[in-house]
């Protein structure tokens, strides 16, 4: 059977799963020309990959948030919500990279179900970082280039938006 071509998600009924629920974000610098921070992260394959800034929420935040916080936490920059981007969701086997830090009992894989909420985001301070274990580069990208440099094309489709919502908000 060929592969499916987007490899994140999977086909046919879930069965028994988790629910999983994220948030994050473009953190965007309109201070001068447009740019937005940017997270690098290897794959499983090795390959340097460029996504925005996400992370679980924690305890009782908000989806709003988390959003600040992940960001924040993953670029060093700080930023206010001007606008919801959009949801993301996917579908993942918990052996999984990420799974493999946290072992579980053997057996079959378990699926996982996860939404991403993401939002715009003005920065508001910080100074742009990898300090974050969980990220390997972070870059400031023109804002014309961010769909260009993200490797998931649901994440490009979000980012499609962004000048009409920081036209209406500038």
């Amino acid at each position: 059977m060929p592969r499916p071509r987007n490899r994140r998600r999977f086909a046919g009924p879930p069965g028994p799963h988790r629910e999983e629920t994220s948030a994050g974000g473009l953190v965007v610098d309109i201070a001068g020309a447009a740019r937005a921070a940017l997270i690098a992260r290897y794959d499983r394959d090795g390959r340097l990959r460029w996504s925005l800034p996400k992370g679980h929420i924690e305890g009782a935040e908000t989806i709003e948030e988390a959003a600040v916080r992940e960001v924040e936490e993953e670029t060093g920059i700080r930023g206010r919500i001007v606008a919801p981007l959009g949801a993301i969701d996917y579908w993942f086997s918990a052996s999984h990279a990420r799974a493999r830090a946290h072992p579980r009992p053997p057996g079959p894989p378990r699926r996982v179900h996860k939404t991403v909420h993401h939002h715009l985001l003005l920065a508001t301070g910080g100074v742009l970082s990898d300090a974050d274990p969980e990220v390997a580069e972070v870059a400031w990208v023109p804002l014309a280039e961010v769909a260009g440099r993200l490797a998931h094309a649901d994440e490009r489709r979000l980012v499609a938006h962004v000048p009409e919502l920081l036209a209406a908000v500038t």
